[in-house]
C-alpha cells in the first residue's frame, strides 16, 4: 500500500514532462523546478516502482520498455484528470455520459418519445439507457439514474417522484369473446391470470368484495414476463388478463384494444413512479440535475 505523502499525480506529471521535453533541464524550466529536483523525483519514482523508466546512458533521454508502457498511461491520467478538473469548474454546463436505467413501460411510451427534446437542450450529454424492470443497484451497475415503479424499499438513494396512476384490470376483445367477462373477483378463478416471473410487493391482485372487505386475488396464470411491456403485449394477443398501470394501457383503451374489468370492485390503488439517484444539493452533477428537472417537468402519468 502506498504512503499517503507520496504525490502520485505530481510524480507522474513531471516524468511525462521529462518525457515531453526530452530533457530534465527542459521538464525542470517548463515546471519551475531545478534540474537536480527533478533528477532526485524521477528517481524516487523508478525506487518506488522498482523499474527502471529512462536509459541515462547517453546525452538523449531513452525510454525502457517499462517506461514507455507508464509514459502512455501516465499521459492518458494526466489527460483525465484535466477533463474532470474542467467540468467539476464549469459545474453550471451539463455535458458528459449520463446512464439512465428504467423499468420497461416508461422508457418505451414515456422517456424515449422525450429525449430528442432533452439531448436537443443539453447537447454536451450522451445519454446511455439501459431498460429493464430489474430492480439494480445503482452504484454497482454505475447508473447515474434508476426510474422506477411501485412503492421504495428502504435505501439510501434519493428519490423525486415524477408521478402516480391508478392500476386496472383489462383483457383483449378476442380473449373475452373466447373465455367470457368476469363479473366478480371469484369469476377470475376461471380465468388466465397473467403474472410477472420477478417478486412483486403484492402477491396477488387486490380488490375490494362487495361488503367493502378486502380481497386478495392469487396469480395462478400459464403465462410469466419479465416487464410490463411485455405483459401488455400478451394481453393484447389475447393470452390472458393483466393488471397494469392505467396510463400504460390507456391508448389501448381509448382504441378499443384492451377493455377495463371489474372496476366496481377496484380498490383505488396507485402505483407510483419515481426517478431515483444517488446525492443531493450542490453535491449532484450538473448533467444528473438537469435530467431530474426535465422529467419532473415533462412527464405526465396520471
Amino acid at each position: 500500500m502506498a504512503r499517503p505523502d507520496i504525490n502520485r499525480s505530481g510524480e507522474i506529471e513531471v516524468f511525462v514532462r521529462v518525457v515531453e521535453a526530452g530533457s530534465f533541464s527542459a521538464a525542470a524550466r517548463m515546471l519551475r523546478m531545478t534540474p537536480s529536483a527533478v533528477s532526485k523525483l524521477i528517481a524516487r519514482l523508478e525506487a518506488r516502482l522498482g523499474a527502471r523508466l529512462i536509459s541515462r546512458s547517453t546525452r538523449k533521454l531513452q525510454l525502457t520498455p517499462e517506461g514507455a508502457a507508464f509514459f502512455d498511461s501516465g499521459a492518458r491520467i494526466l489527460a483525465d484528470m484535466a477533463a474532470a478538473e474542467r467540468e467539476a469548474a464549469a459545474g453550471a454546463a451539463p455535458r458528459g455520459r449520463l446512464r439512465v436505467n428504467s423499468y420497461v413501460p416508461f422508457g418505451q411510451h414515456r422517456l424515449i418519445p422525450l429525449l430528442p427534446r432533452f439531448l436537443e437542450r443539453y447537447p454536451e450529454i450522451t445519454i446511455d439507457l439501459v431498460l429493464t424492470d430489474n430492480v439494480i443497484d445503482l452504484m454497482e451497475e454505475r447508473a447515474d439514474v434508476a426510474i422506477r415503479a411501485g412503492p421504495l424499499g428502504e435505501s439510501r438513494l434519493v428519490a423525486r417522484k415524477l408521478g402516480q396512476s391508478r392500476v386496472i384490470v383489462v383483457a383483449a376483445p378476442v380473449y373475452l369473446r373466447t373465455h367470457g367477462t368476469p363479473r366478480t373477483p371469484a369469476d377470475l378463478d376461471r380465468h388466465n391470470r397473467m403474472g410477472f416471473c420477478f417478486v412483486r410487493h403484492i402477491d396477488g391482485w387486490p380488490f375490494v368484495g362487495a361488503a367493502g372487505e378486502a380481497v386478495l386475488v392469487p396469480i395462478t396464470g400459464n403465462a410469466l414476463v419479465s416487464d410490463g411491456e411485455a405483459m401488455r403485449l400478451m394481453a393484447l394477443s389475447g393470452t390472458g388478463i393483466a393488471r397494469l398501470a392505467r396510463w400504460h394501457v390507456e391508448p389501448d383503451i381509448a382504441d378499443g384494444r384492451l377493455i377495463p374489468l371489474l372496476e366496481d370492485f377496484n380498490p383505488g390503488d396507485e402505483e407510483l413512479t419515481h426517478a431515483v439517484y444517488v446525492g443531493q444539493g450542490k453535491h449532484l452533477p450538473a448533467r444528473v440535475r438537469a435530467f431530474l428537472d426535465f422529467l419532473v417537468e415533462t412527464v405526465r402519468l396520471s
